[in-house]
């Protein structure tokens, strides 16, 4: 079955906190995934963030959020990948990478200069296949060197 990489609607919000919650750690309390999913409600209209949910077939499988700020430093917006999150089921379809591309395209197209993301607890290899490199305390990808993957 196909995977669609779209913009996240208000109701698929219940969803993507499921699948943080599932990715977290068993002691965080459920008042926490009611805060998540307050904030994630309030992210899908603001203009300087982006959620991505990653479906198949009507399932949403996969989500990540890119956000945006202005950076003097950096000389213009900088994106950052706050989230990106996979259900465990299909975590080796390749959802990560198609929803880190989707993010990444975002971010050419609302001018960023550069994108970090803290690192993932997992392994790297979708990060670094995509260009990010480790920078001091995260991840770069300065747009400038960055190749579309093949």
């Amino acid at each position: 079955m196909e995977l669609q990489v779209r913009d996240a609607r208000v109701t698929d919000v219940a969803r993507i906190t499921a699948l943080i919650a599932s990715a977290s750690e068993p002691s965080e309390s459920g008042s926490r995934q009611d805060d998540v999913a307050d904030l994630l409600r309030q992210l899908v209209y603001l203009p300087n963030a982006t959620i991505l949910v990653a479906v198949r077939g009507r399932e949403v499988v996969g989500a990540a959020m890119l956000s945006l700020r202005p950076s003097v430093r950096a000389g213009g917006l900088v994106g950052s990948v706050d989230m990106v999150t996979v259900d465990a089921e299909h975590t080796d379809e390749g959802v990560d990478d198609a929803l880190l591309a989707e993010a990444l395209r975002s971010a050419r197209n609302k001018g960023c200069v550069a994108v970090e993301a803290e690192p993932p607890l997992g392994p790297l290899g979708p990060w670094t296949r995509i260009g990010f490199i480790e920078g001091r305390h995260r991840l770069v990808l300065n747009n400038a060197t960055h190749r579309s993957p093949a």
